[in-house]
């Protein structure tokens, strides 16, 4: 299968590359400057050059492939209200150009947030506060099961996680111990997140691809519930600081979103599709440290 990939040498993008081609698949790659047309390269793909603002070279794409993988997004948590309005109108114009085509159109959509409740696979996606116009545009690719197209999405952790590299949002709390020299966490600590590592989310984006059916929702879940604390403990225990509660606003403008509980489950997800996550947790990354600079 020939399958564009937008974000394509993104924090999960530059591993699901690498792992499409090594399952026999060809892939066209978006990309917005060289370097990244080099990496897309030197991995296997071929790189096209645009970003999801540049709705003809989706157009483009989506024309030379079998099948889409979206998994490009701004992620400026300082400015998120223009990073969601590009994703949805790439969106719009990716489901035009691919209804009623019978091709699968796997999509990176988020794990609800619902506090006091450990979310699965059936629960609906969050539709209000500072995400939920990400959970709409969800929405709107599962519903293109009825036009036509293989719909999925494949719904993400806020912590997709590999050593020594990314650490999602995590990576701000290792950013804000090193600037204070305090590692915090926010209230009492309690609040659950969960995680994956990077390489068993890149193996489920490929097995949404070749196997869900229209309309499938995947939880790409490894760890289910880490607390807060535990995770402000352990870069504390690595950085040799501190541990402290603080405010949601000494985070800025995600700390909100910090003071939420938000587990979620993969059960359903391993048991229809055999997915099992392998590599190294969350807290096994964050103890091993080499964070990056």
């Amino acid at each position: 299968m020939r399958v564009f990939v937008t974000g394509a040498n993104g924090s999960i993008g530059s591993l699901v590359v690498p792992e499409l081609i090594a399952a026999g698949h060809e892939v066209l790659g978006l990309v917005r400057s060289d370097t990244a047309a080099a990496s897309v390269s030197a991995a296997g793909g071929t790189p096209l050059h645009g970003d999801l603002s540049d709705l003809d070279s989706l157009r483009a794409g989506v024309a030379q492939a079998d099948g889409v993988i979206n998994l490009a997004f701004g992620n400026d948590w300082s400015n998120l209200e223009p990073c969601i309005d590009a994703e949805t109108r790439a969106i719009q114009t990716l489901a035009d150009a691919l209804g009623g085509s019978g091709k699968p159109f796997v999509h990176a959509g988020l794990t609800p947030m619902m506090p006091g409740h450990v979310s699965t696979e059936d629960d609906p996606d969050t539709t209000n506060g500072p995400v939920g116009g990400r959970g709409r545009n969800s929405q709107a690719v599962l519903a293109l099961a009825d036009q036509g197209v293989r719909s999925s999405v494949v719904r993400l952790p806020r912590s997709v996680h590999q050593r020594a590299s990314h650490y999602g949002f995590c990576s701000a709390l290792i950013a804000a111990a090193r600037q204070s020299g305090v590692s915090k966490y926010v209230g009492d600590g309690t609040q659950r997140w969960p995680a994956v590592n990077r390489l068993d989310a890149a193996r489920l984006f490929r097995i949404a691809l070749e196997e869900a059916a229209p309309g499938t929702v995947l939880h790409a879940v490894a760890d289910e519930a880490d607390t807060m604390r535990s995770l402000a403990e352990t870069i504390g225990d690595v950085l040799a600081v501190p541990v402290e509660a603080a405010s949601p606003e000494s985070f800025g403008v995600i700390g909100q979103l910090f003071a939420l509980d938000m587990p979620s489950a993969s059960a359903l997800t391993q048991k229809r599709f055999g997915w099992e996550p392998i590599h190294p947790s969350l807290i096994e990354d964050l103890s091993a440290g080499d964070y990056p600079a």
